[in-house]
């Protein structure tokens, strides 16, 4: 099986900024740092909230990952009419 560029590109928790999106590898969601816990963990929250969960095997995300966050967003401001 050939391997595709996210799973070869992994981020170390300490490197995440605070606020970023960044995708954990061992729940298959993407998540926003909320925290870091020691050096090997950071807090993560679902991008429209909910329960913070720890998390240590990070990638960034891909191009069309940020696109489909980004048109979920948009969509879900339109039908609430904003």
């Amino acid at each position: 099986m050939a391997t595709t560029d996210t799973e070869q590109t992994t981020l170390k928790p300490q490197e995440c900024e605070l606020g970023e999106v960044v995708w954990d590898k061992g729940k298959s969601l993407p998540g926003v740092v909320m925290g870091h816990l020691g050096g090997d963990r950071v807090q993560l929250r679902a991008v429209n909230g909910g329960r913070e969960w720890d998390a240590r095997s990070l990638r960034p995300l891909t191009a069309r990952e940020r696109l489909s966050l980004h048109l979920a967003a948009r969509n879900e401001a339109s039908r609430q009419g904003l």
